[in-house]
């Protein structure tokens, strides 16, 4: 049973590291102490307070707080926590505690639905996650405060150079208008050799056009050999793709990127290769050495077979997709291991790699990769798993998953405050967004938060346009044959471009690294997969969205707060939401207001919004975002 208290009565915690407030934060480095305040109004009627924690499926262990003092009808109580003690020799860890208010006839425990927020209940009941990692742990700075750019290779532009020519392919020579294969009903087979021409030398030639909008991180799709347009059946992990420009072509774009400051990430597909593969060579293309093909290849334990050669496991049951064997080591050092593909791939000059099903993964793998990516790069590459829950709580497979530890993932696609802001923006629960926002930033390290791949859309997702635009108009009865032609009506489109300028704006200004997918900064459209890889539209950019972001652009370069600067909610009711970005050189306040009235909120003389240039009045209309700063002249008068 939840116990509802007035605000009078309700105890307050707070959590200190390192003599500083750390209220909002859940995950500390082994060794740090952490010092907990709890101020209990006497009208409560608790005569102690009891800390219960235990170790993730561990046993619990009570820490009684010492009263420290009565003042105004509270009591205060304190505790410090050592993390080092706390773990003792089995290390780092999960854990999970609450507080128990000692009432004489009754207990009341701390519940909460947001890992910071919390209300009483007189039962024990979702507990607040305690996340100790290794005291070494860290991710590298140079990633932290930087804007990413997904490309889908194809799609993005055809650049002159060089390329392979296939004589089993279907190229499209419609780039502006051209429709991307698909299939009649979702789930049925679908070859995937439609081309458009898309290519690493139209990459390189565009890192003006990127360098504009303020990015200093491009993530590739696969660009390994493989047979589809997409490369998530890698063919041969030691090639890049001839259609793509080869290695020449890469090499060419790895140097120009470094001379714009821009580092390029691939994608390791690391679960599976495609059936049509130098590995598995079912349809027999690579000379008869893989493990489908000859029962003495090498390569016959990389894979798991049911009933030699035709049962075998594969990726979600797709044939073409032949899964790769987690206890095979021959495999597992090939891809992870000194001199594999990792690291071949970093001494080429890449930033680090983004994990495809991340969850599939096995931990030794995980292990192995980490290590040899750090050894390579000085500690400057940066691992990015796609992992789409809360990736500090996860479970897979009936094992929790230890990615932010301190020896697996740097970072992860931040799938959970994508659903935040389509709830914010659709249906104006900003209460939603606040608390995936604080659940996040209290389960995950900080270092982790401030690399956070923040996105709106990727390939796997629908255009955040058409989502916007739609909202509840939405039609599920749509055939594919009419999605292919689809398009927002005017006002749909209007109504998106509005919504996506505060989604954006959000996305730009919470903890970690905005991820754009090619496209959206442009107006592109489009439904599932395969309709949200169209071309780039270079002939038909929308203007308005194009400066919008490189206004954004200009603002996350020239203000290091976007960096590492702290995070906490002030307030989020409705569709009014604001938060907090401070380090030590700035204090900027987001308001939010996805409403449908304006909201007065108290200001402070002389904030200016960075977005309009013009000083904040106190007032926030509907459908708008402010990033609020001091003015300089402010400034100088303090």
């Amino acid at each position: 049973m939840l116990m509802q208290y007035a605000p009078s009565v309700q105890p307050m915690i707070r959590k200190k590291v390192n003599g500083k407030d750390a209220s909002a934060r859940g995950a500390f480095a082994v060794g740090e102490i952490i010092s907990f305040t709890v101020e209990v109004p006497r009208e409560l009627g608790a005569s102690a307070v009891v800390l219960r924690i235990c170790r993730d499926w561990g046993d619990d262990r009570d820490f009684p707080l010492s009263f420290l003092k009565t003042e105004l009808g509270t009591d205060s109580y304190e505790l410090s926590l050592d993390t080092s003690s706390l773990c003792g020799e089995d290390g780092c860890g999960l854990f999970f505690y609450e507080f128990l208010f000692l009432r004489g006839v009754n207990t009341l425990f701390t519940t909460t639905q947001n890992q910071v927020d919390f209300t009483l209940t007189t039962h024990s009941d979702r507990r607040f996650a305690l996340t100790v990692y290794d005291r070494d742990f860290s991710t590298p700075s140079w990633f932290k405060g930087r804007i990413m750019y997904h490309i889908f290779v194809d799609r993005f532009f055809c650049g002159e150079g060089p390329v392979e020519q296939r004589s089993d392919v279907i190229m499209n020579g419609d780039w502006e208008n051209g429709i991307p294969q698909y299939a009649k009903k979702n789930g049925e087979k679908l070859a995937n050799n439609m081309f458009f021409g898309g290519n690493l030398w139209g990459i390189a030639e565009k890192l003006g056009y990127l360098k504009s909008l303020g990015v200093g991180v491009i993530y590739l799709s696969p660009i390994f050999r493989a047979y589809s347009n997409h490369k998530y059946d890698t063919g041969n992990y030691l090639e890049i793709d001839g259609m793509f420009g080869g290695e020449a072509a890469f090499r060419t774009l790895l140097e120009k990127a470094k001379e714009a400051d821009i580092r390029v990430i691939l994608d390791g597909v690391f679960n599976h290769t495609g059936s049509n593969s130098l590995y598995f060579d079912r349809e027999g293309e690579y000379g008869g050495v893989g493990a489908y093909s000859d029962p003495q290849s090498p390569y016959r334990g990389w894979f798991c077979f049911k009933q030699y050669p035709n049962e075998y496991e594969t990726w979600w049951g797709i044939d073409i997709l032949p899964k790769l064997n987690p206890q095979s080591n021959a495999c597992r050092e090939f891809l992870a291991g000194k001199g594999g593909v990792c690291e071949r791939y970093i001494r080429m000059g890449i930033g680090g790699w983004r994990l495809d099903v991340a969850d599939e993964l096995s931990n030794a793998f995980l292990d192995e990769l980490r290590e040899t990516v750090k050894d390579a790069s000085d500690e400057e590459g940066v691992i990015i798993g796609e992992v789409w829950e809360n990736a500090a709580l996860k479970e897979a497979y009936g094992a929790r998953r230890r990615y932010f530890l301190g020896r697996q993932l740097d970072s992860v696609m931040n799938y959970p405050v994508r659903n935040g802001i389509l709830a914010y923006l659709l249906d104006g629960d900003a209460v939603f967004l606040a608390d995936t926002l604080k659940e996040i930033y209290a389960t995950y390290p900080k270092c982790v938060c401030d690399s956070l791949m923040n996105l709106l859309g990727t390939h796997d997702t629908e255009r955040i346009l058409t989502v916007l635009g739609e909202g509840s108009d939405r039609s599920e009865e749509d055939s594919n044959d009419a999605l292919a032609v689809k398009r927002l009506t005017e006002a749909q489109r209007a109504r998106g471009i509005k919504r996506l300028k505060m989604a954006a704006a959000l996305q730009y200004t919470v903890y970690g690294v905005p991820s754009v997918f090619y496209g959206d900064e442009a107006g592109l459209e489009g439904y599932h997969d395969p309709f949200c890889r169209r071309p780039y539209p270079w002939h038909a950019q929308n203007e308005e969205l194009l400066e919008f972001y490189r206004t954004l652009g200009r603002i996350r370069t020239e203000h290091s707060v976007f960096a590492d600067g702290d995070f906490w909610v002030l307030a989020a009711e409705g569709g009014f939401l604001a938060f907090v970005r401070e380090n030590e050189w700035e204090h900027l306040t987001v308001l939010a207001n996805a409403g449908k009235t304006e909201v007065a909120y108290p200001w402070a003389k002389g904030q200016i919004d960075l977005l309009s240039g013009k000083e904040y009045a106190g007032i926030v209309r509907t459908g708008e975002v402010l990033i609020l700063t001091e003015s300089m002249n402010h400034r100088k008068g303090e």
